[in-house]
Formats: structure tokens, sequence, C-alpha cells
């Protein structure tokens, strides 16, 4: 495998927003069989650039690459800045625990902004995993979805929104939790 093989697979990834099939892979890469697609996937995931899923499916794992992590950036009082690397860091590995359970959302309107929250963010959800009062959810509310703070008022669960102008939502039917959210992502 060539660093030219992997950077053809992730520019394929990074122009269709998902990994490329066996046979796209072998077009990519100009191999005659999949066989040596085979072979390829396989060194791959043995490097840890990417894994399968349980159906078979790849999924990268650090296709964005490690960052620098030059150290801390004072938000109070201005002081003097040392740039030095301490580390790197995956994007990925800090945003992400179980990458088979998450997914991205985009949101849409303002209920959230009070927890910084706001339109157009990506917010990261993570299915599977136990909600408790104080998470924000992503739920199924009587038939409808939606993202709040999930509260418990006695043995009354409901949703509250991190906005003064939106009322907390009893559920009248049913509450489920589909997931939690994780973390938000903004774009300036």
């Amino acid at each position: 495998m060539t660093d030219d093989h992997r950077d053809k697979i992730f520019d394929f990834y990074t122009k269709h927003h998902r990994m490329p099939s066996y046979t796209e892979i072998m077009r990519l890469v100009g191999f005659r069989s999949k066989n040596a697609v085979y072979k390829l996937i396989n060194k791959l995931v043995e490097q840890g650039i990417v894994i399968k899923d349980a159906t078979g499916r790849l999924a990268p794992t650090k296709l964005l690459g490690e960052v620098p992590l030059l150290g801390l950036v004072e938000a109070g009082f201005p002081t003097s800045a040392d740039e030095t690397e301490l580390d790197t860091m995956s994007l990925d590995d800090y945003l992400i625990d179980k990458k088979d359970r998450t997914y991205l959302l985009r949101v849409k309107g303002d209920s959230m902004i009070d927890a910084g929250i706001q339109e157009g963010d990506l917010v990261i959800a993570e299915r599977g995993r136990e909600a408790k009062p104080g998470d924000i959810v992503i739920a199924d509310v009587d038939g409808g979805w939606t993202m709040k703070y999930l509260r418990k008022k006695g043995s009354q669960i409901y949703l509250q929104p991190a906005n003064d102008k939106y009322e907390d939502i009893y559920p009248t039917e049913s509450l489920n939790v589909a997931a939690v959210v994780r973390g938000v992502v903004r774009r300036y």
C-alpha cells in the first residue's frame, strides 16, 4: 500500500462524505481485482486508519489526522503566551466515544440557545447512552422530535428548553429518548 492509495481513498471520503465501496476503491487505486482491495483494506484496518462495522462497511478512524495541542489560552485577563506543543489530539477521539453509536444532527431553531447551542450548529448525539436528568437529549415526545434538557420533578419526566421564550414540554402520551447530546460543533 502506498500513501497515494490511502490519499485517494481519503479524497473520495472528503468529496462524497462516505467511504468508497470495494469496487470504487478498485477503480480509484487502479487495482484489477477485489482481492487486492481486500488486502489493502486489511492493511488500513491493521494500521488503525479505518474500521469495519458489524456489516463489513468501512468507517474512517483518524481521517482528519491529529492537530497539535499547543497549550492554554486565557479567556480572562491577557497573559503572555508560550507556543509549546504539548501533544497532538484527534478531534474524532476528543468528540466521539462510540463511533458506531454516534451521529450528527444540524440544529434548527433557538430553543437551546442558553445552553450555547445555536441554529445551524451540529450536535453530536450518541445512541444507547443512559439519559439522566440534566442531560441534553434527542427525544420523541408525543410523536414529534426535539432536543431539550431531560428533567424530572418527582416521578414526572419532562423536557425543558434553554430559552425562556419556550415552555417546558410534559408528555401527554409518550416520551422516548433516542440519544444523548455529547457535543456541539460550530464553524465561524
